[in-house]
Formats: C-alpha cells, structure tokens, sequence
C-alpha cells in the first residue's frame, strides 16, 4: 500500500509500476522487479480466490414446501442467519448457511436421508420415514410452541357452513393436504376414524398438497371441510380467508434433524445454536417460539397414526 508521502503515478511512456523520475531511462533493479513481480501475483491470487481471508464452513439447510415456497423462506431464512452467527462465535470460525427449499415431501425426506444437506427440517410423519431409511439421522432440536413440542392441526369448514361436528361430514366432500403429511393426511384421517367417518363415508376426497391450499379450497366452497396446520389455519384467517374450525387434533412438533456424518463439533454448536435461539424477529418470521430438546420417543404416537392409518379406507370397520 501506498502511502502520503509518496504516491506512484503511472507514465503515459512506459508500462504501469514505473515512476516519473528525472533520468531519461528507465531503470529497474532486480529487487524493484521482484518485489513488482511479487505484487502482481498476490493480486491475481486474491482476485481468483486462491487465497481467501479465511475459510467459511458451508453448511446446507434442507425443507419440503408445506406452504408456498417463498413464505417458507421468508419464514426460516431470518433464523438460519442468526443461528449460523452463533455457530461461528461458538466455533472460532465464519460459517455461512444456504437454504434448499423442495416441492415434494419425499424429495424433502431425500435431501437429508441420502446427505444431499447438512441439516433439515421435517415433519413428523417425514421424520419416522426418514429415519426408518437411515437410522444414522440425529434430532438436533424440535420446534417449541408455546412451551411444548406439540402443535395442532384444524379441520375446518367454511364461515357460513351448517356443519358444526365431524359426524356430519358423512357425505360431504374433504380436502387432504400431502399424502406424507402428518397434520394434513395422517392424523387428520385418524381423528376422522375415531369420530366415526372413513373414507367411504365421504362423497369424496383429494389430497391438495399443501396446507394452504387446502384452507383456501375450503374458503372458497370447492370442499366441503378440510385440514389445516394451525398457524396456516391462523394466517388465511387474518388475510380474510372465510374458514372456521370444527375440531382439532395434536401431533408432535417438527424435527430438525442433522444428517449422518455430520461433524460432531459441528453438530454440537448447531444444536447449541437452535436451543439458544432468542432473536425476536427470527423468532416472529418462524411463527414459534423456538427450540427445545427432543428425541425419537416423541414419534411413538406418529408411528402409530402411520400403523393405523389402513382402517380408515377398510370397508365395514
């Protein structure tokens, strides 16, 4: 770097690193080239990035669109910035997070089953498949709601519907969400089982994909009732979304999970990170209250919804 009291300026008669001077030559020492010579080389490797600053520890964040992809982003990115400023205080060391945002569940269980991300968020349902095709999955945290690592789904009906309980869904038509989703399929079918509707009770039904969809297909009379997760049941409301609930029914809430492989340094900070989540803007985009600890026991009652599931589509049950 140059400094105040002595600024070099290029020649318009010679090449660039050469000085105006009162000799009518140019003379360079073999010191003055290689110090040139060196400096050239530096730049071009800074330029190139053949020497960086410091390196980064690139992590990827997986999730399946259980609503329009765009608000999942506008959901999670918020925390994955400040979780991914904790680890780098926790670690010593920059680490950047991307996020990976899939269409489909089981493209969303694939991301971090077969390692193509380093951490993913999951659903239940998702989660007990996931791990069933590889055990070597860890639960890093679980999403806090109000203080429990359990949310609801909704079964909803139109504002100005005369249905007001699930036994009078009996000839009516119903929306599903993902044939994957925990909220949207399994439970749902589960609780309409117990309150004596199975699938041939109803004049029909279809599996729509994602929560909000449903609620919107609901509000705009195409079914009859459907199946909401809760916070998208409470964000079409607010947006004017004629819907009303008519029951609920609970799962556990969702996993984030780290892939097998995943460093254990890295994995101790990441959690460390979840589980210490405060920021409240973060917090407020998620739509949550953040993280506590959680392991593959709160899936018992997934796993057995998942089981059951057959007998709402037997005939005579």
């Amino acid at each position: 770097m140059t400094s105040q009291a002595h600024v070099d300026r290029p020649c318009r008669s010679h090449p660039p690193f050469c000085r105006y001077g009162s000799a009518p030559n140019l003379q360079v020492s073999p010191w003055s080239a290689r110090k040139v010579a060196g400096a050239f080389f530096c730049v071009l490797a800074l330029l190139l990035g053949a020497v960086p600053a410091q390196a980064k520890l690139a992590l990827t964040f997986g999730a399946y669109s259980s609503d329009k992809p765009s608000a999942m982003v506008a959901q999670i990115r918020p925390s994955l910035d400040v979780i991914a400023k904790e680890m780098s205080a926790i670690l010593g060391e920059p680490v950047a997070i991307t996020m990976q945002v899939v269409r489909s569940y089981e493209a969303g269980v694939d991301l971090v089953v077969s390692g193509k991300v380093d951490f993913a968020r999951l659903g239940a349902a998702s989660y007990v498949t996931a791990i069933d095709q590889n055990p070597g999955l860890e639960i890093l945290a679980m999403e806090n709601k109000r203080g429990s690592k359990t949310f609801r789904g909704v079964i909803c009906v139109r504002q100005d519907s005369d249905i007001t309980a699930l036994g009078q869904l009996e000839g009516r038509s119903f929306a599903f969400g993902n044939t994957r989703s925990t909220l949207g399929r399994y439970l749902a079918q589960l609780t309409l089982f117990q309150s004596g509707i199975l699938a041939q009770d109803l004049a029909r039904y279809e599996y729509l994909g994602r929560h909000d969809k449903v609620g919107r297909a609901v509000g705009s009379g195409l079914f009859d009732a459907g199946a909401v997760e809760e916070t998208v049941f409470a964000k079409l409301v607010k947006q004017g979304v004629p819907i009303r609930a008519i029951a609920t029914y609970a799962t556990a809430t969702k996993p984030w999970v780290a892939r097998q492989g995943l460093k254990a340094r890295v994995k101790l900070a990441l959690r460390q990170a979840l589980l210490g989540l405060s920021d409240r803007s973060a917090l407020q985009a998620l739509r949550f209250d953040g993280f506590l600890a959680g392991d593959d026991s709160d899936f018992g009652a997934t796993r057995q919804a998942i089981k059951e599931n057959p007998r709402f589509f037997a005939p005579g049950q």
